[in-house]
Formats: structure tokens, sequence, C-alpha cells
């Protein structure tokens, strides 16, 4: 798991001089979710076309073709 120090660091780089650990915590999952079904459709992509890396370019192509 992603530590919410890590998004409170992103959030000062944005600009936000305060944030709740509530709101760190959400933005947290959130982003863990969003990776993983990213990193999940990339692996799909990379076995279709019988590879056992997932590439750049097919991390790319999810990212290109979001639902």
């Amino acid at each position: 798991m992603l530590s919410v120090l890590a998004f409170e660091r992103l959030a000062k780089k944005v600009g936000i001089k305060r944030i709740s650990k509530d709101a760190l915590e959400e933005i947290r999952d959130i982003v863990t979710e969003e990776g993983i079904d990213i990193a999940e459709r990339a692996f799909k992509i990379s076995k279709h076309a019988n590879r056992k890396t997932v590439m750049l370019d097919d991390v790319k192509f999810v990212m290109r073709h979001e639902k």
C-alpha cells in the first residue's frame, strides 16, 4: 500500500497547503484502485499479444482507450 505521506507530498507539490488525513486516504485509495485497473488491463493486452512482459505501449494503449 502506498503511504499517506507520499500523497501529502503530492498535494503540497500542486499547491495544497492543508489537507485532512481522510482526504489523503481517499485519494490514495482511488489512485491505488485506478492503478490496479490499468495494470490488469495492460496485462490482458500483453497476454493477448502472446507476451509475458507488460510493455510501456500496453499501458499507453490502456490510457488512450479509457472506459
